[in-house]
């Protein structure tokens, strides 16, 4: 008869040669992988680098018992049904379609788990404070939340957390609450899962207005919602090094919380500016919009044959066509997908093992996608939201790697 540790690898074997050898939809294999137990191994993958794909029984020692079923190495993790709630400030914004479909994928594969979308469609931060009171009312399990102003989500959060509720932020927080400063400085919640973001302000600036544009040129640098704490510290870091740098003419245009508002707010600064050199945007709509806008009028960027500097942040299709049609010269991306499925998995881990895995500060990344290296994003995909299908493992699917850009 096969000892149980004989039996997990067996199948942990069986899951590893399903990948390879058959086409499998993705929400087969992250089931199986989670009765196998598996999951365990792709937190601590996150956390330390992947080791051998899953995880195997400890060797055996003098006194040591095995921890019952479910746990690690075993099979079929039981838990009641899990009420998981994301608490967000554009809820209809396109940019956080694939952060749901990563929630969803992370439910599933977690298992008896749902979730709720909630918050506020316009940044309103009343609307997702008392959004964060319901979810602890309606007896949620674990709270997400983007922390978009200072102050105002501590009591919220705070009441969660003495009810036993986990809280974790993502997308956005306050940078006095940086995890890496915690001994300093304790935020409210238990991590954060996004971007840097005020760094990666500054990098834009280093990377690409400082070689391309002069100091006596001009900069419009356009945010959605000022002052909010997803992306006002981006637009800080940029601000800091033109400052440092003696740009004297840089202009900051609110565009609006609504897509919709977005494209008329850039049209009307590119018509009464007609000196601009770049044009930078801190959030995904005003992104679109200063791609739109270039090609409306025929003019390609500064890296494809323009004399303006074109880019921001954010993958949504319309910007990815931009990029490749000449009018924006990057964007970044910053993983939205995973700013949904790892603090649903890190909520998971943190319950399943009452509060001893905490998951401190996850940087989903500052990646430059360029016409260079543009091409996987052009493909539909249920990982950057351009479609809600589920991807066929199938062998050779990847491309070959490349390291053109860096965060």
């Amino acid at each position: 008869m096969k000892t149980r540790e004989e039996e997990n690898e067996e199948l942990a074997k069986a899951v590893i040669n399903t990948f390879v050898r058959n086409p499998v939809t993705r929400r087969k294999a992250l089931s199986t992988m989670a009765k196998a137990g598996i999951i365990a191994g792709l937190v601590a993958a996150f956390g330390a680098g992947f080791g051998t794909g899953y995880a195997t029984a400890p060797p055996k020692s003098t006194g040591y018992t095995p921890p019952p079923k479910g746990y690690i190495y075993g099979l079929d993790v039981e838990h009641p049904e899990l009420s998981l709630w994301f608490v967000n400030h554009v809820t209809t914004n396109p940019f956080f379609t694939p952060t749901i479909y990563g929630i969803q994928d992370a439910c599933n594969m977690i298992g008896n788990c749902k979730y709720v979308w909630t918050g506020s469609e316009n940044s309103v931060v009343t609307d997702m404070v008392n959004a964060i009171y319901s979810a602890i009312s309606s007896g949620a399990d674990g709270i997400a939340t983007t922390v978009i102003a200072p102050n105002s989500f501590d009591a919220p959060i705070q009441e969660a957390l003495s009810k036993g509720i986990p809280v974790y932020a993502y997308n956005a927080y306050i940078p006095n609450d940086d995890p890496h400063y915690a001994q300093y400085h304790n935020p409210p919640y238990l991590g954060y899962v996004g971007q840097d973001l005020y760094s990666s302000g500054e990098l834009i600036a280093n990377k690409w207005i400082l070689p391309n544009i002069k100091p006596n040129q001009r900069v419009a640098l356009f945010i959605a919602t000022p002052g909010t704490a997803n992306i006002q510290p981006r637009i800080d870091g940029i601000l800091s090094v033109l400052q440092a740098n003696g740009y004297s003419t840089v202009d900051v245009v609110a565009t609006g919380a609504l897509v919709s508002q977005e494209q008329s707010a850039v049209e009307a600064y590119f018509d009464g500016h007609p000196d601009v050199a770049a044009m930078i945007a801190v959030d995904a709509g005003s992104t679109l919009s200063i791609g739109n806008v270039l090609r409306e009028h025929g003019i390609p960027s500064l890296t494809n044959g323009g004399k303006i500097l074109a880019g921001g942040y954010d993958l949504l299709p319309g910007t990815v066509s931009n990029i490749v049609d000449g009018y924006l010269d990057f964007t970044i991306d910053q993983q939205p997908y995973l700013q949904g499925f790892l603090p649903a998995l890190y909520l998971y881990l943190y319950l399943l093992t009452n509060g001893l895995e905490v998951v401190y500060f996850s940087n989903t990344g500052i990646k430059f996608v360029t016409k260079q290296n543009v091409t996987p994003y052009t493909y539909t995909s249920r990982f950057e939201g351009s479609t809600t299908s589920e991807p066929v493992w199938t062998t050779g699917m990847y491309p070959q790697l490349t390291n053109s850009t860096s965060s």
